[in-house]
């Protein structure tokens, strides 16, 4: 079992900044990707970014040049850089965990409110 509790989250207007962290803690080990997704209600949920333990990244077109995803070496927390945030940019951010294997299992936290005013 994996859990993740996500930090950070809150009110910003247009073209400020926020960092979330998510702290990670249980088998850490087995975790091979770790990520950011954010979901509007009444809209699905969707990937903002990735990274793996080897350190490769990946984001979503929405948010790329604007955000960056980091962690430590351990994978114990990962944190989402989110500079010059927009209105659109308003969701309850989720850290999730995949573990390696085929397939891998899923973990994914309670999640964090970002709200962006313009």
């Amino acid at each position: 079992q994996v859990q993740l509790v996500e930090s950070g989250g809150g009110l910003v207007q247009a073209g400020g900044s926020l960092r979330l962290s998510c702290a990670a803690s249980g088998l850490i080990f087995r975790i091979n990707v770790m990520g950011w997704y954010r979901q509007v209600p009444g809209n699905q949920r969707e990937l903002v970014a990735t990274i793996t333990r080897a350190g490769r990244t990946s984001y979503a077109d929405s948010v790329r040049g604007r955000f960056t995803i980091a962690r430590d070496n351990a994978m114990k927390t990962v944190y989402l850089q989110m500079n010059t945030l927009e209105p659109e940019d308003t969701a309850v951010y989720y850290c999730n965990a995949e573990t390696f294997g085929d397939p891998g299992m899923n973990y994914w936290g309670k999640g964090t409110l970002v709200t962006v005013s313009s």
